[in-house]
């Protein structure tokens, strides 16, 4: 009995000990070093701040396989990059995401989105031969490599969709977000007042691209430095005369507020044709089941009676 006392005693000193440790070294009570506090003044040159620093590979999705895989995965995407190609476009779809990935992760996401479909094909394959009452191990093989060509080309076609849907979202923002800097601007406000308040009531692609631009200036870069990087970055043109359009502005004073609202003019315009274009579209897909379905069912109701009848005299 004095023996288990003991023993529990000492479990529980130790695990005491331990959550005092990790107390006393949390954040809020750990003590700042005297060369922590005087660093920042003594440097040769200010610290560039995290808002304009690159994530490290390791913050990018897969962040297990990378690590367990680096060195293999990094070959094996640059020989993937020289098979496939397209880097500039991947590029280009990326940073009109606002992502922060780099073609090599890119390519990296492809590898293994392609094993994972290798995986799932060959997997199927097997399943199906085997309970058809044996497997062909070329079938195997060749539905596997199917898999793999399909998850690399998918993982593409997905960022291409990604795009798409965030490239509709900003034109549908970006007539409200036009209107409100031109109301901000003509009551009196300056271009970076006016996107600061549109930033801060709206919402959106469009929004957190501006705020993006924002966290840039705050941080130290020149506003329309920063407006005509993320000018450089986005693929929708007139998202790209816009912004050219306020740096402009901000850096000779020009008047804005008319070219706001002309842009938001011609933005609905192409929304308008958009949907034009796309009702003319969806003319053509709505005339398949007419053709395909209703048309020969109709058919079928009109001449089954006359053929029932002529089936019986004929009998």
């Amino acid at each position: 009995m004095n023996a288990a006392w003991l023993i529990g005693a000492g479990l529980g000193l130790v695990a005491a000990i331990g959550v005092g440790i990790a107390v006393r070294a949390a954040p809020p009570l750990r003590p700042i070093r005297l060369v922590d506090r005087m660093a920042p003044y003594v440097g040769e040159s200010a610290q560039p701040s995290r808002l304009l620093e690159r994530p490290a590979a390791n913050s990018a999705p897969f962040t297990v396989a990378r690590r367990l895989f680096g060195p293999v995965l990094g070959e094996a995407g640059s020989y993937l990059e020289r098979v496939v190609g397209g880097a500039a476009s991947v590029r280009r779809r990326l940073a009109g995401l606002g992502s922060t990935t780099t073609v090599e992760e890119f390519r990296v996401e492809q590898l293994l989105c392609g094993a994972c479909g290798m995986v799932l094909a060959a997997l199927f394959a097997l399943g199906a031969g085997t309970a058809r009452g044996g497997a062909d191990p070329v079938l195997v093989v060749l539905i596997g490599v199917g898999g793999l060509v399909g998850g690399v080309l998918g993982r593409d076609w997905w960022l291409g969709r990604q795009l798409e849907r965030r490239e509709q979202a900003m034109l549908s923002e970006f007539p409200v977000v036009a209107d409100l800097l031109a109301l901000s601007v003509t009551a009196g406000e300056s271009p970076v007042e006016a996107l600061e308040r549109v930033c801060r009531l709206t919402g959106g692609e469009l929004a957190r691209d501006l705020g993006r631009a924002l966290d840039r200036a705050r941080a130290g870069m020149p506003v329309t430095k920063a407006l005509s990087e993320l000018g450089e970055q986005t693929t929708l043109d007139i998202f790209t005369r816009f912004l050219h359009g306020l740096a402009v502005a901000v850096e000779r004073g020009t008047p804005l507020a008319d070219v706001l609202r002309a842009q938001a003019v011609d933005v609905r315009e192409v929304g308008k044709r958009a949907l034009l274009e796309a009702g003319g579209r969806k003319e053509i897909s709505m005339m398949v089941p007419v053709v395909f379905l209703v048309l020969p069912v109709t058919v079928l109701f009109a001449l089954f009676p006359g053929l029932v009848t002529l089936t019986s005299l004929a009998r």
